[in-house]
């Protein structure tokens, strides 16, 4: 993509996907359990001449963050959230995250999930995010080619990647995801694009498509195995930072990191209150 490292910041929360802006060659911000939407947020307000990205874990993303993920679909904030999905809270030892299914249990759990996982694709769809995709960590390339257009895009964008954890989760490994257990030895991944599925809303004023390609989202979200990988949902629809611009012309050309907050005159506002 070519972007410049000085006009590129990363953020994330915490957990073992915490530290992946020490390796990446941008301004980095390690920021508090569940909070890297909130901060990403802000610093995309505060400067709109920067690219942001958001990253954290699916337990920091969609257990303890999840409001702030239903606020970040909601006002279609342009920056991309990559979650680092791997069914377990690595950074504690193992438990089990939000994504992993009622029933399971991994090497590090006493007893099996007494809870039912949360789909973070139909989650991320009630929420509002206008671009949704899944991917698999251990096919690179494509992850790569996804998360790309997931910068690439106008709006807020979530990539939830799907990924191992050789350490505590000895259930969904890469044996298990290359379908090495089974008769055929098949992937018990698909990509959607191999199946002619094309979750891109073609008109975006046309509220049927809406619809219609929301469920096609949704339903495949819920295949199990195989599991779909690819972009789920994608729409071009005006940005939080668009209706900003409609209400402060002036912060398109001079965001407010660029603008001296110390020399504005506030006697006017503190008259007012008297």
């Amino acid at each position: 993509m070519q972007l410049d490292p000085d006009k590129v910041a990363v953020f994330s929360g915490i957990g073992c996907s915490g530290k992946t802006p020490h390796y990446i060659n941008a301004y980095g911000f390690h920021t508090l359990h569940g909070r890297v939407l909130t901060v990403a947020t802000g610093a995309r307000l505060a400067n709109t001449k920067q690219t942001v990205l958001a990253l954290g874990g699916d337990g920091d993303g969609y257990g303890i963050g999840a409001g702030y993920f239903v606020g970040t679909g909601r006002r279609n904030v342009d920056f991309a959230y990559i979650v680092h999905n791997n069914n377990v809270y690595g950074l504690t030892k193992g438990q089990a995250s939000p994504t992993l299914a009622k029933g399971k249990k991994t090497k590090s759990m006493p007893e099996q999930s007494i809870q039912d996982g949360i789909n973070p694709v139909a989650m991320a769809i009630a929420s509002g995010y206008t671009f949704i995709a899944r991917a698999y960590a251990l096919e690179p390339k494509y992850t790569a080619a996804i998360i790309a257009r997931a910068i690439e895009h106008r709006g807020a964008a979530l990539v939830d990647v799907l990924q191992t954890c050789p350490t505590y989760n000895d259930l969904y490994t890469k044996e298990w995801y290359e379908g090495a257990d089974l008769p055929e030895k098949r992937s018990r991944l698909y990509k959607l694009e191999d199946q002619g599925f094309d979750g891109k809303v073609k008109d975006p004023t046309d509220k049927q498509e809406i619809i219609a390609k929301k469920s096609a989202a949704v339903a495949r979200s819920y295949e199990d195995e195989p599991i779909p990988i690819g972009v789920y949902y994608e729409i071009d629809l005006p940005t939080y930072e668009d209706e900003v611009f409609r209400r402060i012309p002036d912060l398109k050309e001079t965001p407010l990191v660029e603008q001296d907050a110390f020399e504005r005159d506030v006697d006017p506002l503190l008259e007012a209150m008297r």
